[in-house]
């Protein structure tokens, strides 16, 4: 499913927008496979003339553009919060199954039952990322006896960039030399790596074991890295204990966007001191030193809203009060925490 695709990216009216963020996800790390995006708010233009992000995507107005330039699969390229289809999506993905289309289905809705009377060619398919493909055992902290480096991504809320930190750190530990895996548990990093667990999809008794059993798998690497989801600070989230519990993570990098006061769209909930932060993690992922010792071996800081000169002065200051390396991963590059980790 994820080899010899020519994607079309399905944004809907989203992109520019934070929801967008699968979309950003494969073009910053699949760009290969990428022929278009497919949003008619932005039809002509590119993805760089209407976003942040400096990709040279053309953006075509419906999924008829998007075959006609080759694309044989369409990725739902957004992850809104709770995760539901638009309804006007519907007519465009039958749209895409009747011209021979695949679809990459991020969101919770299960297209496969949907539309799998819409399936025209023996080579097509649907993949519904958030549908689990086993049932987990129970946790049992069984990472707990592994010699290993354990390294999860927590953030201060939600999409705050744990994935792209931890991609950006897996690939400067490959290059380092390091005998390296990179772990999914959401929907994008899934669909970036072929591989993974939809974290969110399994149900809370099962959610740990399921951690773990992605953990043992990967029981041969030297250093595994942990793609965190949601936020201890964030209400809306229970992502992190799980994540906690199955992996017995032996390190932590704190991730945190350079201008963010609170919880996005919850003014009410203040992001409190760091070092506070950071302990409260630490602490939890010991569990009282029942499970390894966790330590947070930095920060890996968003300044992409900030000129460079900005940025390294933010870089400074958080490194001031932490003592901890801090570095913005895709801007500066990730040696400071190489280097910590190794």
């Amino acid at each position: 499913m994820v080899r010899n695709t020519r994607i079309a990216l399905f944004t809907e009216q989203y992109l520019g927008t934070i929801y967008a963020k699968m979309a950003y996800g494969l073009m910053r790390y699949r760009p290969q496979d990428i022929v278009c995006v497919v949003d008619s708010k932005f039809n002509g233009q590119k993805v760089k003339d209407v976003s942040e992000y400096d990709f040279d995507i053309p953006i075509v107005k419906n999924v008829d553009e998007a075959v006609e330039l080759g694309s044989n699969t369409l990725v739902l390229g957004i992850a809104p919060s709770g995760g539901k289809l638009p309804d006007d999506w519907n007519a465009p993905i039958m749209t895409a199954l009747q011209k021979g289309m695949s679809i990459w289905n991020g969101l919770h809705d299960r297209l496969g039952e949907k539309f799998e009377k819409e399936i025209c060619r023996s080579d097509q398919k649907i993949w519904d990322i958030r549908v689990p493909d086993f049932t987990p055992q129970i946790g049992m902290a069984r990472a707990a006896s592994l010699k290993n480096k354990r390294v999860l991504m927590i953030g201060t809320d939600m999409a705050i960039g744990k994935m792209t930190a931890g991609l950006e750190l897996y690939q400067a530990l490959q290059k380092s030399g390091q005998e390296v895996d990179f772990l999914a548990t959401g929907q994008i990093g899934i669909s970036i790596t072929g591989k993974g667990i939809p974290l969110d999809a399994f149900i809370v008794d099962k959610a740990c074991g399921a951690v773990e059993q992605l953990v043992m798998d990967a029981a041969h690497k030297d250093i595994v890295i942990i793609e965190g989801q949601g936020s201890l600070l964030n209400p809306g989230s229970t992502a992190t204990l799980p994540l906690m519990r199955g992996a017995c993570p032996t390190h932590l990098v704190l991730c945190h966007k350079a201008d963010q006061k609170h919880i996005l769209d919850l003014e009410n909930i203040v992001i409190p001191d760091l070092s506070e932060f950071i302990k409260l993690n630490e602490d939890l992922a010991s569990s009282c030193s029942t499970l390894p010792k966790a330590k947070c071996i930095g920060m890996a800081l968003n300044t992409s809203m900030l000129s460079e000169t900005a940025a390294l002065d933010e870089i400074k200051k958080w490194e001031d009060r932490l003592g901890l390396p801090v570095t913005d991963v895709v801007r500066f590059g990730s040696d400071k925490l190489v280097d910590r980790l190794v």
